[in-house]
């Protein structure tokens, strides 16, 4: 975790921040050539030059006292400020929100909470860089807030996310490319080292990949002939994505419970396997299944009458656990008692604590039904023999993907992880309050300033943004996320992707939906098709890859990496070269 700001250092901060209230620079002004026609530098091909001419009229103060500038240096100074400020807002709000998790656990706060505070700063500077001022200053403002929104969800994408794989890189086996936890002896090697991750990472990406939707929508539907259509279509990208999130919302608050129920059915697979392969290898004759894959009834039977030794019709636990001896329950947190109560449970129809004939070939026969439909055997003998070994590999395969152990450690740290609960929870209060009230001061002023910035330079306030803003507001997911990972162990390296993933959801939804909000009660034009087209493509590429891998080779963190300035120079090209907006 980064280290946190004393009152003292905010103090200081502060007064030299009201120091800069007495420079004031002067405004660049705009050449007007001898043509007489006035030319907009912001959309034109960035100069990059600072120029500093005379002229009589000076910046605006946010709220009417806050320090402004109009010389480069100075503002670049106030993005600083105002940055840094924006970084200690986010921090405060991350370390509430999750001391309310240790407080009271997953659920609503996990899945609700933590996700929108963790997006509160961007989704409130996406909100004040259009909401002020005359609607010719809203639209000339509102590309910061697009521009933090791609920034946001790129940097996440391409430089936090190739960094992970760097950082976290472990030993990948040559046989299924799984990451082996804390083993890190091939170096840099861009195939053999890498990093691995649970299924439900793969499923929070594909949820990621998802939520383009409605850019998508809001893109496509700018074909539209009229001015009035173009701008209800940004109504309908608003509606979609604010439904989406909600949903998103609900997945996130329910996720343990259906985790939870993934888990105990892997688990459920895993002794059924077992059984079954034990059954089949007892069985001399390996004819539990008949030609045609149905479960052979008779034999059953006959594998009925073996086990039961003492010949009284009806099988007790302890002739069952005679079956189930040599599988290694203990690798999916099962043991011998627990696997032979599920056995019962599924077998004891009667509920008479034993097996009768009639339920033990009733029971076998509806396993073999359900172990055919999951593709592990499909005939008889020893064929089946080795389909169910391999079946049972599988299920252990499985349940290490789902992450059952990170389940457990998730558990027993919120149990153990706070000593004075009322205390913890004013603490919590207050840090939220603190983080969000910094975030709503100085967000407006921070858009100005990158505004005015971006004017002295004639640097495209997109770019100024796309850069800038996302360090201040990623800062503490990217710390976070670094410091996670370096310990080179599967559970990490899934939580670390899986927040990476659920942070660039949330970006894509929430502040989508603030940003749709602002250009359709303002009455704005979207002009974004280029800053659009750059979140899909990187959503996507970086969304196939996650939905249908578990392990990360090296090279992969290089073409994250690449698609940042393939990001940039897309934007120029296609905004400042072709002329889309």
């Amino acid at each position: 975790m980064a280290n946190k700001p004393t009152p003292l250092n905010l103090l200081l901060l502060l007064l030299l921040l009201i120091l800069c209230t007495t420079v004031h620079g002067r405004l660049i002004t705009t050449t007007i050539p001898s043509d007489g026609v006035v030319h907009d530098n912001l959309r034109g091909p960035p100069t990059f030059l600072l120029r500093f001419s005379s002229s009589s009229e000076s910046c605006e103060q946010t709220y009417g006292f806050m320090p402004c500038t109009t010389t480069v240096i100075g503002n670049l100074f106030l993005i600083l400020v105002y940055g840094y400020l924006m970084f200690v807002a986010a921090n405060c709000l991350s370390d509430g929100s999750e001391l309310f998790l240790e407080i009271l656990g997953p659920g609503i706060v996990g899945g609700l909470l933590l996700p929108v505070l963790g997006a509160f700063p961007d989704a409130m500077l996406i909100l004040v860089s259009g909401l002020s001022g005359s609607t010719e200053t809203a639209q000339d403002q509102v590309s910061i807030g697009m521009g933090l929104l791609a920034g946001s969800t790129i940097t996440l994408l391409t430089i936090i996310w190739g960094s992970c794989i760097i950082v976290g890189k472990c030993d990948l086996r040559i046989q299924d490319s799984h990451a082996i936890d804390k083993q890190d002896t091939k170096g840099f090697n861009l195939t053999g080292s890498g990093i691995g991750t649970d299924i439900w990472t793969s499923f929070i990406a594909r949820i990621m990949a998802l939520s383009i939707l409605p850019f998508i929508v809001v893109q496509i539907l700018q074909v539209l002939p009229s001015t009035s259509g173009r701008h209800l279509s940004v109504l309908i990208s608003l509606i979609f994505s604010l439904l989406l999130w909600i949903s998103y919302c609900l997945y996130q608050v329910t996720h343990p419970w259906i985790q939870k129920t993934r888990i105990a059915y892997a688990k459920h697979k895993h002794v059924i396997a077992g059984f079954l392969r034990n059954l089949h290898m007892d069985d001399v004759s390996g004819r539990l299944l008949m030609d045609d894959g149905e479960p052979n009834r008779e034999a059953i039977k006959k594998l009925f009458t073996r086990i039961d030794l003492d010949k009284d019709e009806k099988l007790s636990t302890a002739e069952l656990r005679a079956v189930i001896i040599g599988i290694q329950f203990e690798e999916i947190g099962l043991d011998e008692n627990d696997a032979l109560e599920k056995v019962m449970k599924e077998f004891d129809t009667s509920n008479n604590d034993f097996v009768e004939v009639e339920e033990f070939v009733e029971g076998i026969s509806k396993w073999l039904n359900e172990a055919k439909r999951s593709g592990a055997v499909r005939g008889a003998g020893t064929h089946a023999i080795k389909a169910l070994s391999d079946f049972l590999l599988h299920t252990k395969r499985e349940h290490d993907l789902l992450g059952d152990q990170i389940l457990k450690d998730q558990s027993d740290e919120v149990v153990e992880g706070v000593e004075n609960p009322r205390w913890a929870c004013y603490k919590a209060v207050l840090m939220l309050v603190v983080g969000a009230t910094i975030t709503v001061v100085f967000a407006d002023p921070l858009v100005d300033a990158v505004d005015n910035f971006s004017t002295a330079t004639s640097i495209p306030s997109f770019f100024v943004s796309f850069i800038a803003l996302p360090l201040a507001t990623n800062t503490t997911e990217a710390v976070s996320a670094i410091y996670h990972v370096s310990q080179k162990r599967l559970k990490t390296a899934s939580l670390t992707f899986s927040e990476i993933y659920g942070a660039v959801t949330m970006n894509n939804l929430l502040c989508l939906s603030v940003f749709s909000a602002l250009v359709y009660f303002r009455e704005l034009t979207w002009n974004f098709s280029a800053e659009v087209l750059v979140i899909v493509i990187v959503c996507i590429v970086m969304g196939a890859f996650a939905s249908f891998r578990t392990s990360f080779p090296l090279w992969m963190s290089l073409m994250a990496f690449l698609l940042y300035p393939f990001s940039l120079a897309l934007v120029y090209v296609l905004d400042y070269v072709l002329g889309w907006s």
